[in-house]
């Protein structure tokens, strides 16, 4: 068995196109009309066809529901998140940008159907910060709970 992507109801389907391929910068690899497939390997879905494959009335969907979200890195958060206060989407925030404890910097918001994104900075850029503050591989390594090799790399592709 091979894993695909998921797939998330959506309540409008081009509202929904313009924020991931305009604000999220994501790219259609399918488009089937009432499902949108993109090259992240996730898709969107009108919720009445979803609704209707799924064997239940769209009354039966539940809106933020928080329990499943979707998963964005960038390079350049800081150039991300003005982008995303600058936006014409009326974004609405679970919180402004928190660090966790792994040194990743993310934020989380809602997209135009209430299902949950998260942008976080790519684990490389986390690793490189580290390490220019002058931490060792093994320090960054322990931080960020990343194996020794991929801070390695980290280091190698940067220099």
């Amino acid at each position: 068995m091979k894993y695909v992507a998921p797939c998330i109801a959506v309540n409008n389907i081009e509202e929904s196109r313009d924020f991931y391929e305009n604000l999220l910068g994501q790219r259609v690899k399918y488009d089937f009309g009432e499902n949108i497939t993109y090259e992240g390997m996730f898709s969107i879905q009108l919720k009445p066809h979803f609704a209707k494959m799924i064997n239940l009335s769209t009354d039966e969907l539940k809106t933020k529901p928080n329990n499943f979200e979707i998963t964005f890195e960038t390079e350049d958060l800081d150039a991300f998140i003005k982008k995303l206060k600058n936006s014409k989407y009326d974004v609405v925030y679970l919180h402004d940008i928190i660090e966790h404890e792994w040194g990743q910097r993310v934020i989380r918001f809602y997209d135009p159907s209430q299902n949950v994104i998260e942008v976080g900075e790519d684990m490389k850029v986390v690793c490189i910060r580290y390490l220019n503050k002058g931490m060792s591989i093994e320090e960054t390594a322990a931080k960020t709970q990343f194996p020794v090799e991929f801070v390695k790399n980290c280091k190698k592709q940067h220099s």
